[in-house]
């Protein structure tokens, strides 16, 4: 997967770590991706997410901030 080496590497976040980080910043200042399948999405979804696919990243990592961190599920 070549759309890898655009990406800087981090350290992974369990759910509560997530969850930590999400309530310490504002909203807006991160942004939160949902790479997951559009039905799931419809299904249940984290208020504030972004649909982004994970087939389609690669033609759309340009939509994202790189000046914000992003947290990906």
């Amino acid at each position: 997967m070549r759309w890898k080496q655009f990406l800087t590497p981090v350290k992974n976040m369990s759910a509560n770590e997530a969850r930590a980080f999400m309530a310490e910043h504002k909203e807006g200042t991160y942004t939160l991706l949902d790479v997951r399948q559009p039905k799931e999405y419809e299904k249940s979804r984290i208020p504030g997410a972004v649909l982004m696919p994970l087939p389609e990243l690669p033609k759309r990592l340009g939509e994202l901030d790189p000046e914000k961190p992003t947290i990906a599920y």
